[in-house]
């Protein structure tokens, strides 16, 4: 029996609500963050911090640092929706190694454009890591219904596609300040991440979920 490559060995399933972790520290340094209103110069990634200061944990800490309330409480709700139940199925160690390689190329690819196109920026939110996990749960649960504003049934794998072309079309047409390429980079290296290290395609798994 060929044993797997490196980069694909499993790990030995366990359960520590990482989840949980992961949202008790994103409100702690939110809450942090309105007693210090400088603490999120020094969190948020922006390149000049990097660059000009020498920041490099920023391109970690930006994930766990949200501009206001609304912010975070979106985030911490798609967080506890989908990552709960993913968690659970991946495993605590696989779902914090998923969660922290997405977040951290999601916010370095955002980084290198924004650097390229020398445009400074404080990218902060857990957004990336957030829509990887969608991603993620779309694939892992492909057959899975999420009710929009609780009444529109939507499949996961279409709620993926749908907020894809949003995602686009506000990067292209849109003028806030949301960082919607580092949404879709989330997509991406969601995708990146389950081709690589777990060895599954996701078009392939949605195409079965919808031949049943």
């Amino acid at each position: 029996m060929n044993k797997p490559l490196f980069f694909r060995k499993p790990f030995k399933y366990c359960y520590f609500h990482a989840t949980l972790a992961i949202i008790i520290i994103n409100v702690l340094v939110f809450v942090l963050s309105r007693i210090m209103p400088y603490l999120n110069a020094y969190l948020a990634l922006s390149p000049l911090g990097i660059i000009g200061g020498g920041y490099y944990w920023q391109f970690i800490t930006y994930m766990f640092a949200h501009v206001n309330f609304n912010h975070i409480l979106f985030n911490m709700l798609g967080l506890l929706f989908f990552g709960i139940p993913l968690e659970k199925q991946l495993g605590s160690k696989e779902f914090l190694l998923f969660y922290l390689v997405t977040g951290f190329f999601s916010g370095l690819l955002s980084f290198l454009i924004f650097t390229f196109l020398k445009i400074n920026v404080f990218l902060l939110g857990a957004s990336g890591a957030i829509y990887a996990i969608l991603f993620a749960y779309a694939v892992g649960f492909p057959r899975s219904v999420i009710f929009i504003w609780g009444i529109l049934p939507v499949p996961a794998p279409i709620l993926v596609a749908v907020y894809t072309v949003i995602e686009i079309v506000s990067e292209v047409f849109g003028a806030s300040n949301t960082a919607h390429l580092t949404h879709l980079f989330g997509f991406l290296f969601a995708w990146l991440y389950m081709l690589i290290r777990m060895g599954i395609h996701p078009i392939r798994v949605w195409k079965a979920a919808f031949r049943k």
